[in-house]
């Protein structure tokens, strides 16, 4: 719910944002849980994951100032060898559970629909690396406010399987729920009893400068993991999460000690991510290059814009002339920027909803989260696209998708 109600710019009166919930009337009646997929990435390579506990020990939690740390949890996404072993879940046990509780329902979908904690991604938790991938340019994700780090996997699984080494991160305390090794749930922190434009503002902003500091430290650990030959002498280290046990002997998959190329860094994110993208862009030398999944802009640099390539993906009602931020950022960057606006998509399109919401049985009105595009078209576009931008910016590959309209996607307009 936060999710969606936090994206929404915020200058729009809170009335506006209840009734687009209300408005959800749910017409379902399914004989049981259904359960749901993912589309398989597109890339040569096989994927692997591994999920890891940092924890940042410089800083007090942003965001629960009586924490004298900072907890996280992340995934690394990679080109693997495909070892047969069975894929990752989607959702953590724990975390499928809440979502079914909490985050499923005000999107009009009630309790009990959807089998959560069934849907499986494409990628073998602890899988040893695929050598012939090289070494790896590094993209860094962050999901929408109040978004866990799994509503990117979709796109972040495509990447992998294309040579990236990708990092999903978690914002505790504000992703709707967070499971920790060991069986922990965290939740994010209880909305403001009075959520006006001016609160929510506050609030973003907040969110964002604590991302920024989360992201900043992930980077510096990847450093940091390519130095080491066991996981038990990174700093920030707590523990990982692929079934490998407690802090001691613990090792990283075969072959990613050393395979991510921090000389290639780029960021990727959605909403609220996509504006800590170009924050991060902006802000930190180690980030070459940034895309931005229809976030409106907070903090400075919705003003200063960013000087490194850069790439804008709107939905179709997303444009500069309704969204000020937009306007004011297109205007001041001076690197490389494109714009694309894909018709008939909205502001969920840009996550795994849209694989998801569509296969969920009944009358459901989920056009307000995922739009009318169909949702294979989306997807496709949307890898093909992100990957065609890395590996220009990052992999040094040509690509002529972004000097013109390209034929295989009328659904995407090149925004001048």
């Amino acid at each position: 719910m936060f999710l969606f109600t936090k994206a929404v710019a915020v200058t729009k009166a809170v009335a506006v944002m209840k009734a687009a919930v209300v408005s959800l009337a749910v017409s379902m009646t399914p004989a049981g849980p259904v359960t749901l997929t993912l589309p398989e990435p597109y890339g040569p390579y096989a994927v692997g994951t591994v999920a890891m506990r940092l924890v940042d020990r410089s800083r007090p939690d942003p965001l629960v100032r009586s924490k004298s740390y900072r907890e996280l949890m992340v995934s690394l996404w990679y080109p693997a060898k495909n070892t047969g072993r069975a894929p990752a879940p989607h959702m953590a046990p724990l975390a499928a559970a809440d979502w079914n509780r909490r985050s499923a329902p005000p999107m009009g979908i009630p309790k009990g629909t959807v089998n959560w904690a069934a849907t499986a991604t494409h990628a073998r938790p602890g899988a040893p690396v695929d050598g012939r991938a090289g070494r790896l340019p590094v993209v860094l994700f962050s999901s929408g406010d109040g978004g866990p780090r799994t509503l990117g996997t979709t796109l972040v699984e495509d990447l992998a399987s294309r040579g990236y080494l990708v990092v999903t991160v978690d914002h505790t305390y504000e992703a709707d729920q967070v499971e920790f090794p060991g069986g922990r749930l965290v939740r994010a922190l209880p909305l403001p009893d009075k959520l006006t434009p001016r609160v929510l503002a506050k609030l973003l902003i907040q969110h964002s400068k604590a991302r920024l500091a989360d992201v900043r430290f992930v980077l510096g650990q990847l450093k940091e993991l390519g130095q080491l030959r066991g996981l038990g002498q990174l700093r920030g280290l707590g523990q990982v999460g692929a079934g490998r046990g407690q802090l001691g002997g613990l090792r990283l998959p075969e072959g990613l000690r050393g395979a991510a190329d921090l000389s290639r860094v780029g960021v990727l994110g959605q909403s609220l991510g996509g504006s800590v993208a170009a924050q991060l862009a902006h802000d930190d030398a180690r980030v070459d290059a940034g895309v931005n999944l229809d976030g409106a802009y907070v903090g400075p640099v919705a003003k200063t814009g960013v000087a490194k390539p850069f790439l804008q993906m709107a939905a179709e009602a997303h444009t500069r002339e309704s969204e000020p931020t937009w306007k004011s950022f297109w205007q001041a960057s001076r690197g490389w920027k494109r714009e694309l606006r894909f018709k008939g998509a909205a502001h969920g399109s840009f996550t795994d909803l849209q694989a998801l919401l569509p296969q969920i049985p009944g009358e459901t009105p989920f056009g307000d989260f995922v739009g009318t595009i169909d949702p294979q078209r989306s997807l496709a576009a949307q890898r093909a696209y992100i990957a065609a931008f890395f590996d220009l910016h990052l992999a040094g590959k040509s690509t002529r998708m972004f000097d013109a309209p390209d034929e295989r996607f009328p659904e995407v307009s090149l925004i001048p």
